[in-house]
């Protein structure tokens, strides 16, 4: 009997983040590139540290990222856009920043790749563009580059690749159409290059990521794989087949014939009977049993696990336990939180626990460790159960109480516009911006001084005005129709919610990658939630009082905050949604009533939150689309609600996005030259729409006639009516001079567009 244990991946971003610190003074030219060098040298060997110091059979190689580990693959083979090439030899970390953020060091048209969210996840990867015709070759080494930094360590390694079929699956085809499958015979020999190096290391085996095996796929992305691993088998390393996000029993009869020597599976999102596994999965693979969540923080039944694989080492006595997924998705490391009670500290598992747990259960399945091991580490779990914080009947009683059949608002979007155009006296093509504006230094430090109780509340607050008073000059000089207050009080747009919310508990160093350095610290949901004070009205007021033109009130919608919280496991996400709508149902109700008449809840994270297989849409869409509808419950026909939409496909949920009866809605679209918007060829959306004119995740300044472009193409799709002009998203993470000629240019290329057509 040999039960061993590894993990899919870690977090790449350090404990501190120290990857998104050297990536940022990189770019603003404060390191050189060798300082950026040694940083992530720095991270990755701290990584395998951890992972050894555990107690991990395997160190996990090739999941350290200087942006994306999708983009890592696109190196790897050479699939670099033209536009991103300065000298067609020239392969280098610039180059895959210019990818991935685009660049304004040239006057040609280098906009950054198209970005979307990977799987059902808040992780975002840079898509690969595949064009006709297309050669690659093995142009990036940085795979090869780490396993020979881990083996001169000593490790035992295993290194890990994303599949040749998955890659392909989540890229693009740009210009001439044609089937990306064909592509794959040129993209497999760089793959067998990579086995024969690592094999010529003695690497013994390779976990090769191949998650859309999740998914429902067409008949010849599947005949496909068969192709693919018989190729790949040709060199002495074994490969270990990764799936997860879900189950694989419709597609088991591919997986099954596949030439493989082991299959990682996803315990705790795919719904599998252990007891029955060695009946439809091959019993000449070994089995990776993904048991230990990659994607929630909450600490792991190891005795319940116990107990359920004791009596699977009858049918399989050989076998190794792991994350269900990489643990890209969670902190590093609980154990630093010192602004959390070591009671409610006891009940996390980051990183570094999660890796404990695996040594913790191998040791004790291999009898070397005993069982009351187990029931040590899991008193904490009982504990919370107990705790007072977790029940709120007096949030049961309310959530009970729903009709969700009753929850839309009175009139339609027909009569409800007609009133709102009236209230408001728009120009056609409104101009606004997302939410947010420049979270300089001055606005961080400020906050820092407050959190720290350097500066008093009093104090805080004056300063907050002035921020605000600020954005109103700055917004009514450039000439926007719909201004914000821009959020200067705001550290992220969950986590300042939830700290406004029953239910919740926070980290101070719980962040996780989201993409390139931008890091979210995702909140805790550990009890029923409630609104403990009115949040955005008291800012909203101000900012209104500033100016006669209408200020949007920002709120983030229950979906989102469900999503990008670390939510807990003992009720349903259903339910969850549900308390956070009706917390947002009071601030809505109290913003209408101080004076706000546009009231913007995101929600960015519907499409996210999709389940991976279409049977189940349904029922979450049902939940999800009636939790956006009673936020907004009983506000009056004058109130304008809008919601905004970021990095996804909305395609194939454009129906269930209508039923949201958001009367405005922004979506972002710029990245991929609106290509969205081919989708309104053949469906005619019926309420207001806000495509985002240009990218602020890219240094690039949109020019005039840019965006004079793509209004023009918007206005083949969208009638001038419905039609409404912003940024793809919020500008918090720009600068004030990006921000201010971006917006300057986006105004003068509105004004142009409305002059042409009052001249028609």
């Amino acid at each position: 009997m040999s039960i061993k244990n590894h993990i899919l991946g870690f977090p790449r971003i350090g404990l501190y983040r120290e990857l998104k610190t050297a990536q940022e003074n990189y770019w603003s030219n404060k390191i050189t590139l060798n300082e950026l060098l040694i940083a992530g040298k720095k991270i990755r060997k701290k990584n395998w540290k951890i992972q050894i110091k555990s107690g991990l059979d395997y160190v996990t190689v090739g999941d350290f990222s200087w942006y994306d580990h999708v983009l890592n693959i696109s190196m790897m083979i050479n699939n670099i856009p033209k536009r991103h090439r300065f000298d067609e030899k020239e392969l280098n970390l610039d180059t895959l920043f210019r990818v991935a953020r685009g660049s304004k060091l040239t006057n040609k048209n280098c906009s950054a790749s198209e970005m979307t969210k990977w799987f059902n996840t808040n992780y975002h990867y840079i898509v690969p563009e595949f064009t006709n015709n297309q050669n690659f070759y093995f142009s990036w080494k940085q795979i090869i580059e780490e396993v020979d930094e881990a083996l001169s360590l000593g490790y035992s390694v295993k290194p890990v690749l994303l599949g040749p079929l998955t890659y392909l699956w989540l890229g693009k085809v740009k210009g001439i159409y044609f089937n990306k499958l064909d592509l794959l015979e040129k993209i497999l020999p760089i793959y067998q290059e990579v086995l024969l190096e690592l094999s010529y290391r003695k690497v013994e085996w390779i976990q090769i990521d191949e998650p859309i095996l999740v998914l429902d796929l067409p008949k010849d992305w599947k005949k496909s794989f068969k192709l693919s691993y018989n190729i790949l088998n040709q060199n002495k390393i074994k490969i270990l087949l990764a799936t997860y996000f879900g189950d694989i029993h419709h597609n088991l009869e591919i997986i099954n014939n596949l030439p493989i020597h082991g299959l990682h599976i996803d315990l705790i999102s795919g719904k599998y009977n252990l007891s029955q596994l060695h009946n439809y999965v091959n019993n000449n693979f070994l089995l990776s049993l993904g048991i230990i969540s990659g994607r929630n923080i909450w600490k792991a039944n190891l005795l319940e696990w116990f107990n359920k694989l004791k009596p699977f080492m009858n049918f399989k006595n050989t076998f190794w336990i792991s994350s269900s997924c990489s643990l890209l998705h969670v902190p590093v490391d609980v154990s630093i939180e010192d602004n959390l009670t070591d009671f409610v500290k006891s009940w996390f598992s980051f990183g570094v626990q999660k890796c404990l747990e695996l040594s913790i259960l191998s040791r004790v399945l291999n009898k070397k460790l005993d069982i009351q091991e187990l029931h040590n580490w899991i008193k904490p779990i009982y504990a919370y159960r107990s705790s007072n914080i977790v029940n709120n009947v007096v949030v049961q009683k309310r959530v009970s109480k729903i009709s969700l059949d009753q929850i839309k608002r009175k009139n339609s979007f027909f009569i409800r516009s007609k009133i709102q155009k009236k209230k408001l006296n728009l120009p056609i093509l409104p101009t606004t911006t997302i939410g947010s504006f420049p979270q300089t230094k001055e606005i961080r430090k400020l906050r820092l001084d407050y959190n720290n109780k350097i500066i008093n509340q009093l104090d805080y607050e004056r300063e907050i005005k002035i921020h605000i008073k600020n954005n109103i000059i700055q917004q009514e000089k450039l000439g926007l129709d719909v201004l914000v207050h821009g959020e200067p009080e705001r550290n992220d747009m969950v986590e300042y919610f939830s700290e406004y919310l029953e239910g919740f508990v926070f980290t101070k160093y719980g962040w996780v990658q989201s993409y390139g350095s931008r890091c979210v610290k995702p909140p805790i949901i550990v009890g029923d939630i409630s609104r403990i004070t009115p949040i955005t009205v008291k800012w909203s007021k101000f900012a209104q009082s500033l100016t006669k033109k209408p200020v949007k009130a920002m709120l983030t919608g229950p979906v989102t905050i469900l999503c990008w919280s670390f939510p807990r496991e003992d009720v349903s996400k259903e339910n969850i949604s549900k308390q956070i709508a009706l917390a947002l149902q009071d601030e809505v109700l109290d913003l209408e009533k101080s004076g706000i008449n546009i009231i913007q809840i995101d929600e960015p994270a519907l499409r996210e939150g999709l389940p991976l297989r279409k049977k189940e849409w349904n029922d979450y869409l049902s939940w999800s689309v009636k939790s956006f509808q009673l936020c907004s419950f009983g506000v009056k026909d004058s109130t304008q609600i809008h919601t905004h939409m970021c990095y996804c496909e909305f395609n194939d949920i454009m129906s269930s996005i209508v039923d949201l009866d958001a009367d405005v809605i922004t979506i972002e679209t710029s990245r991929s030259d609106m290509e969205l918007l081919e989708f309104f060829k053949t469906f005619k959306y019926p309420n207001d729409i806000g495509p985002g004119v240009y990218d602020i995740h890219s240094p690039n300044i949109p020019t005039v006639r840019w965006i004079e472009k793509l209004l023009i193409k918007a206005l083949k799709y969208i009638s001038l009516e419905q039609l409404w002009v912003n940024p793809d998203c919020g500008l918090k993470t720009r600068n004030w001079v990006e921000t201010s000629l971006a917006l300057q240019n986006m105004v003068q290329a509105t004004i142009n567009i409305r002059k042409n057509f009052l001249k028609k």
